[in-house]
């Protein structure tokens, strides 16, 4: 009976070394535990970005009666573009297929691979990190239509803008489509996500119309300290969004968080002190705007500027983007009410066309792919950002009207009133006794 005993300890034994050790030393001697490591974490500060960090950005802009519908748009999206993603857009955009779409390969994120080609993480990885890309996308373009968008709208839209506009645009540019093989750059999202969701949300502002009183009335943010808080949260994630990017733990992940953080203080002193000049005094509104707009003009190029080039270009952004919330709001009068397009759009555009030439090793940058010189990545940087950004136009205006044809893109009246907290939620944001 002894024998026996021995015996069967030793084959359990055998059983337990040989599966914890054959399939770990498998994966460790194909993929980099840094790297890895760095992109997970790189996956949960972008995550925080949108939860909570642009909710509470979005959420002290608007009015108190609107906070939690911003929560509930930021984070209803969130679950949507997840599930999507996993169950479809994963594939389209990075699985093997044609230049313009993937196919179906990975589809419930099946068959992944163990080590993602051309790093040195494995696919699910990849995968998750992209993940959390597809989520603060169609999540930006809730600032141009709060208090007044239909949640039963909402869902479906986004659902079907994930699929048909920021899949495509994530295959062309970083999933090896047409874009890419033109040459075009997108360090981390200045097409695919800036330009795709500031172009829609300027489409979207015009289609769904001012909120009541918007030109002739003050409509002032609720809570600036919200604002602030969720624009801090916003910074440091960006690390991980233009760090990441770098899918390694390594110098060019340091050199875009270095430019990252550079931009953003630039633009932000920027905002402020025009500010001063403008209207007498400097806000924290302002600051927070002005440190967004820096972050988002220096994403398409984070890894390829120096930190001269990241400053220049988060004095662009200060400057550009402040004159452009002015052009749009102001003159023009279109109510992108938390400037989705002037800051998120107009300041990943102005990223992507100047990276053409702050590449330049003479300014500090990087440099240009063999084949390329200035004048050829600059062509290749405006013809990404016009297609993008007509692909954005015309599909936003296709899917807003077709899912309109069944539910109302827009509250009535006294709902818009009441706020939206209450007319679709039944809730509020603050119990004041």
């Amino acid at each position: 009976m002894m024998m026996v005993i021995k015996a069967a300890r030793r084959i359990a034994a055998a059983m337990v070394l040989g599966a914890m050790s054959a399939p770990a030393f498998a994966q460790d001697a194909m993929t980099d535990s840094g790297d890895t490591a760095w992109i997970l974490t790189a996956s949960a500060l972008v995550l925080m970005m949108t939860l909570p960090g642009l909710a509470l950005f979005y959420a002290g802009l608007v009015r108190a009666r609107n906070v939690l519908s911003v929560f509930m748009h930021c984070f209803a999206i969130a679950s949507i573009a997840s599930i999507l993603w996993a169950i479809c857009g994963y594939s389209l955009a990075f699985g093997p297929g044609s230049p313009f779409l993937g196919g179906l390969a990975h589809v419930g994120l099946a068959n992944l691979a163990q080590v993602r080609d051309g790093t040195a993480i494995s696919e699910p990885t990849f995968a998750l990190f992209q993940m959390t890309f597809a989520i603060i996308t169609p999540a930006l373009i809730v600032g141009a239509f709060v208090e007044r968008v239909r949640f039963g709208w909402l869902v479906p839209f986004m659902l079907l803008w994930s699929l048909f506009v920021y899949v495509p645009a994530a295959r062309w540019v970083w999933g090896g489509g047409w874009l890419a093989h033109l040459g075009t750059l997108d360090y981390a999202g200045g097409i695919v996500v800036h330009t795709t969701a500031g172009v829609s949300a300027l489409i979207l502002a015009l289609l769904i119309g001012k909120r009541q009183g918007f030109g002739h009335t003050l409509i002032l943010p609720h809570s600036p300290a919200l604002t602030l808080i969720g624009a801090g949260m916003l910074w440091v994630g960006w690390f991980g969004f233009n760090g990441g990017s770098a899918l390694s733990a390594s110098t060019d992940a340091a050199l875009a968080i270095l430019n990252t953080h550079l931009s953003a203080a630039t633009a932000s002193l920027c905002w402020i002190g025009l500010e001063r000049i403008k209207l007498g005094k400097p806000t924290t509104i302002g600051l927070a705007t002005g440190a967004v707009a820096g972050l988002a003009t220096i994403t398409p190029a984070a890894g390829q500027v120096g930190a001269m080039g990241a400053i220049v270009l988060g004095l662009i952004a200060g400057l550009v983007c402040f004159y452009a919330v002015q052009l749009i709001r102001n003159r023009i009068g279109i109510d992108d009410s938390l400037d989705v397009f002037a800051v998120h759009g107009v300041g990943g555009i102005i990223g992507s066309i100047l990276l053409a030439p702050l590449a330049m090793t003479s300014f500090g940058g990087v440099g240009y792919a063999e084949a390329n010189g200035m004048i050829t990545q600059l062509i290749a940087q405006i013809v990404g950002v016009g297609a993008v950004a007509l692909w954005s136009a015309i599909w936003t205006v296709v899917l807003a009207l077709v899912v309109s044809l069944f539910l109302p893109m827009r509250v009535n009246a006294d709902a818009e009133r009441e706020g939206l907290d209450l007319a679709s939620h039944a809730e509020r944001g603050w119990e004041l006794d």
